[in-house]
């Protein structure tokens, strides 16, 4: 007797509805869940499935535990039992290479292969948006650690010696660009905790706007040789309010208004996991030169 299921109408809905949502947003499948809509009626068939599965993956180059992490559940057994059961929870990665194995006589099989193809083509361009991202982040972070500090040098020169002097004249650069908002409104708008820097968790766009109002006002200083903390403090302002002005008559988002982003440690994190993985890749995969 055949074991196949009937195709659903909207087979896409199909394997949304069995997808699992972690609170941080991560998406996976639980394999029993992949057996089921698949049409395997003896699970222990679809395991040969996910061993060929792990296998492309490894092939592929990808760490298999990012992709295959097994864990136990418990199912109903009848008359309100339980027993635990080993199920592998399968990454949008791991559900592509698996529907790839899968049995194709099977009636969503092929359909499963098209969902889960554009899905990870979706899901490799949000990658490469973030990774883009990713990376403007963390050169416009270092340009204003850079420019933050030629500033202090230039500001000292006009008199913005003492720890709270320099609070002060930064924080009319922030009141200029923000609209009247400080640092501290800033960090209470943005729902940031006292030890966290507004600025490691600034997107590019806000972060460009800063690294500007920071580079022109350090340029004005020192080419009006300013002498004096207190015209330091209001060209800061004044350079602040200019760059908010060019943003308003080009029809941006004001800076209070961005998103807040993750912090920037993570971000260096992913990014040096990132290097390693592919400077890891390279030497395993010599050039047809070197080999």
């Amino acid at each position: 007797m055949s074991d196949q299921q009937p195709v659903p109408v909207n087979p896409t809905n199909t394997f949304e509805r069995i997808k699992r949502t972690s609170p941080q947003g991560n998406e996976s499948w639980s394999s029993r869940d992949f057996a089921e809509v698949l049409g395997y009626t003896d699970y222990r068939n679809f395991e040969a499935v996910i061993e060929k599965a792990r296998t492309a993956c490894f092939n592929s180059g990808q760490r298999i535990e990012d992709h295959f992490v097994e864990i136990t559940e418990m199912i109903e057994i009848g008359k309100g039992g339980q027993r635990p059961v080993k199920t592998v929870m399968l990454s949008r990665y791991a559900g592509y290479l698996v529907i790839q194995n899968a049995d194709p006589t099977k009636a969503l099989v092929a359909l499963g292969q098209t969902y889960f193809a554009v899905q990870t083509r979706r899901q490799e361009l949000a990658d490469d948006q973030k990774l883009q991202e990713d990376q403007k982040r963390l050169l416009l972070r270092s340009e204003m650690k850079k420019h933050n500090k030629n500033l202090a040098g230039v500001a000292k020169q006009a008199g913005v010696i003492q720890p709270l002097d320099y609070a002060i004249f930064m924080d009319h650069g922030y009141r200029g660009l923000y609209g009247g908002l400080g640092m501290r409104d800033i960090r209470e708008r943005k729902r940031l905790k006292d030890k966290e820097q507004v600025l490691d968790h600034m997107g590019s766009t806000e972060l460009a706007a800063n690294l500007f109002r920071a580079t022109q006002t350090e340029e004005k200083l020192r080419r009006e040789n300013v002498q004096n903390k207190d015209q330091a403090n209001r060209i800061h302002n004044e350079v602040g309010r200019k760059v908010r002005k060019t943003i308003h008559e080009l029809g941006g988002t004001m800076p209070e208004n961005l998103p807040v982003a993750e912090s920037i440690k993570k971000v260096e994190s992913r990014e040096k996991k990132r290097i390693k993985a592919e400077q890891k890749k390279s030497l395993g995969n010599p050039s047809k030169e070197e080999s």
